[in-house]
């Protein structure tokens, strides 16, 4: 279902992460059969629009740009989405009736990103036409509910009557085909492509999620907006403020501008907010794209086929 929706090879979508994903990293997954998203997070509305137009001129293949609603640039960057008629719009952190009838009236497929049923069944009724049911296993901004994928995928999938994306927590092939198995009609992985030799993260950063054990993240920030970290000095100066009992004008003073670009995109491990899944205790290398969409599809039919095999006697 979301292979024909968007005319994909693979039901793989690459995640639109600020300061990691630039049209190289886009078109590179969707030459390879998935969907490759820009984020357009991290960009002003001129630099948005020099990324669609390289990444078109990189792939012939569908690709995406994600937008989150919470910043003050979104106008002109969904103004600059329709202008250069890309395909497919994932918008999260926001209202998605603001700008769902504008976006399919201009021929556009628009996906909103989820973490409970309420906002779920808002984004159908806005008319969207999938979802990502997000857990809180994933990088970055993330739902105040903590509910896990593994919770999440059905409970969502009951809810509503369009496709769901699984996400959080996914990394291999056999994470992908439990996803497939919850309901999910596709998976959106982030934090592995973080870790893609394309991807605009820098070294270090990258670095750091290679060599990250388990229980190396936290969900902080909860009373401004959850956001899952790999834990440094920064992290250590939240978390004392947070059990301080530290009130969100505090936290925002810790917070500051531009923390996720000196980690994510500048490399400042120690100061930097470097914004990451769990999943990255299972990541130990940095490889090309193409390669690790090539490493989920072997992993996904291996485990297929042993289940298959399998003789279970209930």
């Amino acid at each position: 279902m979301i292979t024909s929706l968007f005319g994909i090879k693979y039901p793989i979508i690459q995640a639109g992460m600020i300061w990691c994903s630039g049209w190289k990293l886009a078109s590179t997954v969707s030459n390879s059969g998935g969907l490759g998203l820009i984020g357009a997070g991290s960009m002003y509305p001129e630099v948005l629009e020099e990324h669609i137009r390289k990444c078109k001129a990189a792939t012939n293949k569908p690709f995406g740009v994600n937008v989150p609603l919470l910043y003050p640039d979104t106008e002109d960057l969904i103004q600059i989405i329709i202008r250069e008629e890309v395909p497919v719009v994932f918008t999260s952190a926001g209202n998605p009736a603001k700008y769902t009838s504008r976006l399919k009236a201009a021929g556009v497929l628009v996906v909103h990103v989820i973490a409970n049923q309420k906002f779920a069944r808002k984004a159908e009724e806005a008319g969207v036409d999938a979802i990502v049911a997000e857990g809180f296993e994933a990088g970055g901004h993330n739902g105040i509910e903590e509910t896990t994928t593994m919770t999440l995928i059905p409970l969502i999938k009951q809810s509503v009557n369009i496709p769901v994306i699984a996400a959080g927590g996914i990394a291999t092939g056999c994470q992908m085909l439990a996803a497939l198995a919850l309901g999910a009609d596709g998976v959106q992985i982030g934090s592995r492509f973080v870790a893609a030799t394309e991807s605009s993260a820098h070294k270090a950063f990258k670095q750091a999620i290679i060599t990250a054990g388990d229980g190396a993240t936290m969900l902080s920030l909860k009373q401004l907006i959850p956001v899952r970290l790999l834990k440094n000095a920064f992290y250590d100066q939240v978390k004392a403020a947070e059990l301080a009992g530290a009130d969100p004008d505090v936290l925002k003073k810790i917070l500051g501008r531009a923390r996720a670009k000196k980690g994510m995109f500048e490399g400042d491990l120690k100061e930097g907010e470097l914004e990451i899944g769990q999943v990255a205790a299972l990541i130990r290398e940095e490889k090309p794209a193409a390669e690790i969409i090539t490493d989920l599809l072997t992993e996904f039919n291996e485990a297929r086929k042993k289940l298959s095999q399998e003789q279970y006697n209930f």
